[in-house]
């Protein structure tokens, strides 16, 4: 689990809360109509905007925002390292009973046991990542769109309150609940904007970038050992993906 993800938000929405409860009642800024316009209004405006099966389908990218699944560059790095060294030892074969769980990884090296040409590797490999890349941006393509729409919606809901403000100037009892609406429907956009669907989006672009730099680095790695590279060749090619303070004969990142 991501920690950074979950505290992040628990304390932005709690900062929210002990300050409403702090001037008054919780109670006070629930405004059902106002619930209705903005998230009703902003899930079904993106429903409009997105295809069904691919909204219902980020459901599983989005879990990368809270479940961190990615291997660390440094762990991807150390393994191939090893690779390449038990194939300079012995062969690819010796690889054939490797336990990877980096199921990209593990595919890479299948395809290298298997004999499969190294430009043909990089090919099939190459078109995971991009396909990976496009199913994390319809992810964030979806987010993007709700940050946009929520604000909007408390624009609307805004209007639709004033409206009924002012056609209720000679009753005062019905001024308070209009304006309820026309205030709390901004709020609720804000916040759905700006503590749920841009950080979340951020956060799924992270991912993205990690995962990516991953897949890049086991390209080059498999690449490199099927070639049967010198081993200086191949750990300076690892390297390069790595921040200096991971690198050999560094003791901090710079």
């Amino acid at each position: 689990m991501d920690l950074g993800t979950v505290i992040g938000l628990v304390l932005a929405w709690g900062f929210v809360l002990a300050s409403i409860l702090m001037g008054g009642s919780l109670m006070m800024f629930v405004n059902y109509p106002s619930i209705m316009i903005v998230i009703g209004g902003t899930f079904a405006a993106t429903m409009v905007a997105v295809p069904l099966n691919r909204l219902f389908g980020i459901f599983g990218v989005v879990m990368l925002a809270v479940f961190d699944r990615t291997t660390s560059i440094g762990e991807t790095n150390a393994k191939l390292k090893e690779f390449a060294e038990k194939v300079r030892k012995e062969d690819l074969l010796s690889l054939e009973n490797e336990e990877i769980s980096d199921p990209f990884m593990g595919k890479a090296v299948r395809l290298a046991v298997d004999g499969v040409p190294v430009e043909s590797i990089r090919q099939i490999l190459s078109d995971e990542m991009s396909s990976m890349k496009t199913r994390h941006e319809d992810a964030q393509g979806v987010f993007e769109f709700a940050a946009t729409i929520a604000p909007a919606m408390g624009m609307i809901g805004t209007l639709v309150g004033l409206v009924q403000m002012l056609q209720a100037l000679d009753d005062p009892s019905s001024i308070g609940p209009a304006m309820a609406v026309a205030m709390l429907t901004t709020l609720y956009g804000a916040l759905i904007a700006n503590l749920v669907c841009i950080p979340i989006g951020d956060k799924l672009k992270e991912r993205t970038k990690v995962e990516s730099k991953n897949m890049k680095l086991v390209i080059e790695g498999i690449s490199s050992i099927v070639k049967c590279e010198n081993s200086t060749i191949t750990t300076e090619k690892l390297e390069a993906y790595l921040p200096p303070g991971l690198r050999e004969g560094n003791d901090k990142e710079g």
